[in-house]
């Protein structure tokens, strides 16, 4: 019986375009199956590669990695994501991308009226200073003098 061809990390890397440190990283989260040669090489399956090309999409989307974990983790017997498997995961996840939409549109609606962070104490920024808290501490900058008692949120 043929061994089946499998992939060295570097080979992975060039070809998912992902830093090898990132690939590791992947690994160690349970998101990644390798093998280990006799002298402690990685080795990957081919299919890999759909695994990879599955974590950049979700993490492009916003998906966090855990998410992305829990996902693969619910793929019978650890198999490689499909082209069902992907669109039933887009649908699981387009609810939170949506939510995430609307939180980015919000800002970006508030960022308009901003002219930073709140620093001149401007009554209407709703961003960093809503209510005007800045004034509290004084009259100036009040973010970005070394005597501010509180920074903005982030």
């Amino acid at each position: 019986m043929a061994e089946t061809p499998t992939l060295t990390i570097a080979e992975l890397a060039t070809r998912s375009g992902v830093a090898t440190s990132a690939l590791r990283y992947y690994e160690a989260q349970g998101l990644l199956p390798a093998a280990r040669t006799g002298g402690n090489q990685r080795r990957y399956p081919r299919s890999a590669l759909r695994r990879v090309a599955v974590i950049r999409a979700a993490r492009t989307m916003g998906v966090p990695l855990a998410d992305v974990a829990a996902a693969f983790a619910a793929l019978p017997a650890g198999r490689t994501p499909t082209a069902a498997d992907w669109a039933r995961l887009s649908r699981r996840w387009r609810a939170s991308l949506d939510e995430r939409i609307a939180v980015l549109t919000r800002l970006r609606d508030d960022l308009d009226g901003c002219i930073g962070c709140g620093c001149l104490s401007l009554q209407r920024c709703r961003l960093f200073n809503p209510g005007d808290r800045a004034a509290l501490g004084g009259d100036g900058p009040r973010y970005l003098l070394p005597d501010r008692h509180e920074a903005p949120p982030r």
